[in-house]
């Protein structure tokens, strides 16, 4: 029966498979969910749900998946909204009036309101004791009430002293902008090992293989041990429309600065577009050719670019002023060229992009969309982003 409820988590990209289903089935079958709809869900939610931003999705699935089971008690949550939003006017009161109420604390609110729940059958308005509105009762919309519990819409008095469906934590979101322990904990996905040294490690396949091959005389196998051979060269857009990210730029500088599963790290940065040179400070006073890096960085190394890509498009198809120009005084070479030059020379690289992809549409930051593979410079996207450098193929020669 929950065959279906699974496919409606899929298509909510809840990350379940024959795993899940088969423990779930187990569980069923173990009585762990009491034969009731409450006990489903949070066994459910215990098997199927492995990390805080699916939950949301989860709940969606669930109440899609079973709202013919709840279909009833959903109706009266409907009923309930509309008699809400259709409220009686409530008269004003004196402060007098207002004084001679009963103030209550919040944990006397919710145990009346729990028995009001249970006893109250048809609706109310402009009453003092159910939940209504218009009216002096200390639960419901529109009402006056000094220390109420608002249930339905806001109503324009602001006195409630809570809300009854109000959430107060938000879900946690992939989406959301990083810290310096989220970007560490995402660069750690950019892993590529290779071995180097001495042979001094003990390769036990191969020696069981050799053994075998031996007659069963031991024959021992060693290899060299597994190195990090990750080299990243990150390249950062400094100055002018990136003001706003500088603090999210240095958190992604720190945290590469830390990480410890890069060989080797360079960083260099520029403004706009690349012209020809990078530049080891922000300062731009320390100046590397593009040709000097591209022959010091072989095509092994992770390229990463990051920036808004966002400038006059000028900039971007023309010789970019006097950082186009050569130092032999020649022909000055497009911006876009020198993207090329780059995007090619390396066998893996990406762009992070501060800016929300709804920016990306048009002008120049779809044209460098276009060179390199643009991520969203989000937890999620930076996870893509590395996902991209290990284990992605090689892009394609233009």
């Amino acid at each position: 029966m929950f065959v279906p409820f699974l496919f409606e988590l899929r298509k909510r990209k809840v990350k379940v498979g024959l795993q899940e289903a088969t423990a779930l089935a187990r569980a069923l079958s173990m009585g762990l969910h009491d034969s009731s709809l409450d006990g489903f869900y949070h066994v459910a939610r215990a098997l199927c749900v492995h990390t805080e931003t699916d939950l949301d999705a989860f709940d969606e699935a669930f109440l899609f998946a079973f709202k013919g089971v709840e279909g009833r008690s959903l109706d009266l949550v409907k009923e309930l909204d509309e008699w809400l939003r259709d409220p009686k006017m409530r008269k004003e009161l004196s402060p007098d009036e207002l004084a001679m109420l009963q103030h209550l604390s919040l944990e006397e609110l919710r145990r009346m309101f729990e028995e009001r729940m249970k006893e109250q059958k048809e609706r109310h308005d402009g009453g003092n004791r159910w939940i209504g509105t218009g009216g002096t009762s200390a639960f419901g919309a529109h009402g006056a009430h000094p220390t109420g519990l608002r249930v339905g819409p806001q109503g324009g008095g602001r006195s409630a002293m809570a809300v009854a469906d109000a959430r107060v934590y938000r879900p946690y979101r992939s989406d959301l902008v990083l810290d310096v322990r989220q970007i560490e904990v995402a660069l750690r996905k950019l892993r590529v090992f290779a071995r180097e040294g001495l042979e001094l490690e003990l390769d036990i396949d191969a020696t069981i293989d050799e053994t075998a091959r031996n007659a069963g005389e031991l024959e021992v196998v060693l290899r060299a041990p597994k190195k990090s051979n990750v080299r990243v060269l990150l390249v950062m857009d400094v100055g002018g429309s990136m003001d706003p990210h500088a603090e999210l730029v240095s958190q992604l500088f720190s945290a590469a600065k830390r990480a410890s599963n890069f060989r080797e790290l360079k960083t260099y940065y520029f403004h706009n577009c690349i012209y020809g040179k990078v530049y080891e400070s922000e300062t731009f006073r320390e100046a590397v050719r593009v040709p000097d890096l591209l022959h010091h960085c072989t095509r092994d190394w992770k390229l990463v670019m990051v920036g808004d890509a966002a400038m006059h498009p000028a900039e971007l198809l023309g010789g970019g002023g006097w950082y186009g120009q050569g130092d032999d005084g020649g022909e000055r070479t497009a911006g876009a060229r020198w993207m090329q030059l780059l995007s090619d020379h390396f066998d893996k690289s990406c762009w992070l992009n501060p800016d929300s992809p709804s920016y990306w549409r048009g002008g120049t930051a779809e044209m460098l969309a276009s060179v390199f593979p643009m991520y969203h410079m989000t937890l999620e996207g930076l996870g893509e982003a590395m996902a991209h450098l290990s284990k992605g193929p090689p892009r394609k020669r233009r």
